[in-house]
């Protein structure tokens, strides 16, 4: 029989949280979190091989915005930061989702939605 060696992983960022991309300027609310890589193969390989994350990572579903648009976005943990600005995010799916809290300046996820 063989033996399966279960390996814990701990997301550093929490569903919620307002993050930013580490090189492109975009930042986004998580709404959901995979704790290794979950998409497409043909996602993956569409990255540029010298970008390309590691799989054996958290991976964030974020509602993302940047200057121009809002879109859903999926991001490696090596490629996020905590983002800083206390702002909301714009996303039309946050209120369905989250409620903002102004006084704390942070998401938190609508009653009834909770897991």
């Amino acid at each position: 029989m063989e033996k399966h060696s279960a390996k814990t992983v701990t997301a550093r960022y929490a569903i919620g949280e307002l993050v930013r991309h580490r090189m492109y300027p975009f930042r986004g609310v998580i709404f959901d979190v995979d704790p290794e890589f979950a998409n497409t193969e043909e996602w993956y390989e569409s990255i540029p091989e010298e970008l390309r994350p590691r799989k054996d990572q958290p991976f964030y579903h974020l509602f993302a915005e940047n200057a121009d648009t809002e879109y859903v976005a999926y991001v490696s943990e090596q490629n996020l930061l905590p983002d800083e600005s206390g702002e909301p995010v714009r996303h039309p799916q946050v209120p369905e989702v989250f409620d903002w809290l102004s006084d704390d300046r942070r998401y938190a996820i609508r009653a009834g939605l909770e897991h």
